[in-house]
């Protein structure tokens, strides 16, 4: 592999407090890591340079929130949806019955099918659940087969398969079933919410991965009010997701911890929630985070792109802010914005992931709604698109 120099930038986002956006900037890559950052007129010979013509350069997105090991698709549920029928939680189901049809084969490629995809619009991190097995062999090679996207998380506190029992399943997801999968994964998440988990056994699972070493994550207040968000921040999670509807309390205990609020704009839209306060937790002091949630029911959408153009254009956040949510956001929910390999950040000893826009500076992304503008990819030093 040899290195790189990107030079010409018009804008550069590094999201390194110490650096800030430049103008008129350059970076090295050398193999899979970013080794210097400056001016484009200081900036030093590599084995390779590319004059990107003044367009912007940013972090590649990260995607701190998928559900991409499945099979099959739900497109008569989003149909419904559409004329009027209500989102529910059990909708999930449908998903399970295909996924646990599907080969290993097919669901691998199903998952490498959707991580180029995002790749090729600029998504260079991308975490994956588990979730849609909900037996103990199928959430296990779940967990085997996510182990191509950059970070997996188990779910199989997903939903209660068909005709089971709430509690007695929760036996299995905190026995058997952690003991299964917790060697191939790196979080576990619960789904907190009516028709799901509730609180006390959300906390019984969260507990139960927390001994055995996995970090913790939310789906939390995502249907009505509820105690996701209290739970995530009391356990110390690194994120919730959803946040759709939050009280002044939450939005209090969220900037007063640790916890990422990660948002869904996407999944909102799509099954015709209201869209979250980011500004509240924006103002509030909150870290945000703005991730796809791509999965085959709720949010099948894998561009980030379009989930930053809606927090600028309907919830109020500034194309710096929407921006930062996207990349460096998303790293701190999954804790990698910091130390050698950072993703979500363009500094030295940063993984080398690079999103060229073809565009003079983000603002286009919110300006130029749905218009493509990724111009250039780099993904672990490797040119993807």
């Amino acid at each position: 592999m040899t290195s790189t120099v990107i030079t010409e930038i018009g804008e550069l986002t590094t999201n390194d407090d110490e650096i800030g956006t430049l103008t008129n900037a350059a970076l090295v890559i050398d193999h899979d890591r970013i080794v210097w950052v400056g001016p484009a007129t200081s900036a030093p010979d590599a084995d390779e340079r590319l004059d990107v013509g003044g367009r912007a350069v940013l972090p590649g997105w990260v995607d701190s929130h998928t559900h991409l090991v499945f099979a099959g698709d739900r497109t008569a549920e989003f149909a419904a949806r559409m004329a009027g029928k209500p989102y529910q939680a059990g909708g999930i189901a449908v998903t399970v019955r295909a996924t646990r049809a599907a080969t290993d084969e097919e669901l691998a490629a199903n998952l490498r099918k959707h991580i180029a995809e995002a790749a090729a619009q600029g998504t260079t991190c991308v975490e994956t659940k588990t979730g849609y097995g909900l037996t103990v062999a199928d959430e296990l090679r779940a967990a085997k087969i996510a182990a191509q996207a950059d970070e997996v998380t188990f779910l199989g506190a997903h939903l209660v398969p068909p005709g089971g029992d709430a509690d007695s399943y929760v036996d299995l997801v905190c026995g058997e079933m952690l003991d299964a999968v917790a060697q191939h994964v790196g979080w576990c998440d619960v789904f907190c919410e009516k028709g799901a988990f509730d609180a006390d056994q959300s906390r019984r699972v969260l507990v139960a991965a927390k001994e055995r070493g996995l970090g913790l994550r939310v789906h939390g207040n995502q249907l009505a009010p509820g105690p996701g968000v209290r739970l995530a921040v009391e356990l110390g999670a690194a994120s919730v997701d959803h946040c759709t509807y939050l009280s002044e309390s939450d939005v209090d205990a969220l900037a007063g911890s640790d916890t990422v609020a990660t948002l869904l704009p996407a999944c909102d839209l799509s099954t015709r929630q209201s869209l979250p306060d980011a500004r509240a937790l924006v103002d509030a002091g909150a870290t945000v985070a703005l991730a796809s949630n791509c999965n085959p029911g709720s949010s099948y959408t894998s561009s980030m792109a379009f989930c930053v153009a809606t927090a600028v254009l309907q919830m109020r956040m500034s194309i710096d802010e929407a921006v930062r949510a996207a990349t460096w956001g998303g790293a701190r929910a999954l804790r990698r914005e910091s130390g050698e390999g950072a993703v979500g950040v363009l500094r030295v000893g940063a993984r080398a992931d690079v999103h060229v826009l073809d565009a003079p500076s983000a603002t286009w992304l919110a300006y130029r709604p749905g218009v493509p503008l990724t111009h250039a990819v780099w993904r672990r030093g490797v040119r993807v698109r």
